[in-house]
């Protein structure tokens, strides 16, 4: 069996805050034939306002975590905790609760609803949010106003830029109060200037106590972050050192 590889970033973090992830000898497998190992079993703990970035080429395990630590998928083997909450025993709906609550995702591709206002998309965070449509307008409008797009919150998707759209999923993906802001090569289809303001807005989120993951390929991307993870054939490591083999 392979050994459980070590995924403790650089950099030491704001340390003494609450665990907000904790991956004890975390691994997935998908089966065959033959059986392929995606990530093998490794540990990764991740501490309240901490902006860690997941680095790796294509093919390399990021989509695998990303899954696993956004609930989407579950481990073959470990486990795994969000919030101190042991998540291996959930079932479906609870794990679905769970995420809606304590997840907000960001994706390369924004998902934004074209015949939607930029309120509107955020709203649709809210839909299962039994606070009144007033407070839950005004939670949308303040999150917009957060990532500086207070003056766009009637504008269509189709009338903003790409990094403005993609400030809209930032608002959206903060508008429940999540533990975590989980983000997928979030300025992927970003040019350099709408990929800084993005990365500016991840910044200052950081600044305010946010929890920040950033899965990504891109170096420039990665050295926003106060500690970095690489992974690469399934397998956690810190930078500089081997990952464990068994």
């Amino acid at each position: 069996m392979t050994a459980p590889t070590s995924a403790t970033a650089t950099g030491s973090g704001p340390g003494g805050g609450p665990l907000v992830i904790r991956l004890a000898g975390v691994g997935r497998t998908f089966a065959g034939p033959p059986p392929v190992t995606a990530l093998h079993p490794s540990d990764l703990e991740i501490r309240r306002g901490e902006y860690v970035a997941v680095t790796g080429p294509s093919g390399s395990g990021k989509s695998t975590l990303l899954h696993l630590l956004g609930l989407l998928d579950t481990p073959s083997t470990g486990s795994y905790e969000l919030d101190g909450i042991d998540t291996a025993g959930l079932g479906d709906r609870d794990r679905s609760t769970l995420r809606g609550q304590r997840i907000g995702f960001v994706f390369q591709s924004f998902h934004l609803l074209a015949h939607r206002t930029a309120e509107e998309n955020v709203l649709l965070a809210q839909l299962y949010n039994r606070t009144p449509r007033a407070r839950r307008r005004a939670a949308a409008r303040e999150a917009l106003a957060r990532v500086g797009l207070a003056h766009r919150t009637r504008a269509l998707p189709g009338t903003l830029s790409g990094g403005e759209r993609q400030r809209v999923a930032i608002a959206r993906a903060l508008v429940n109060g999540p533990s975590l802001l989980l983000c997928d090569e979030p300025t992927g289809n970003l040019d350099s200037a709408n990929a800084e303001a993005v990365l500016t807005r991840f910044d200052d989120l950081h600044a305010q106590g946010h929890t920040l993951v950033v899965i990504t390929h891109d170096p420039a991307v990665a050295a926003r972050a106060e500690r970095s993870v690489r992974i690469g054939d399934g397998r956690l490591r810190e930078p500089g050192r081997p990952a464990v083999d068994g």
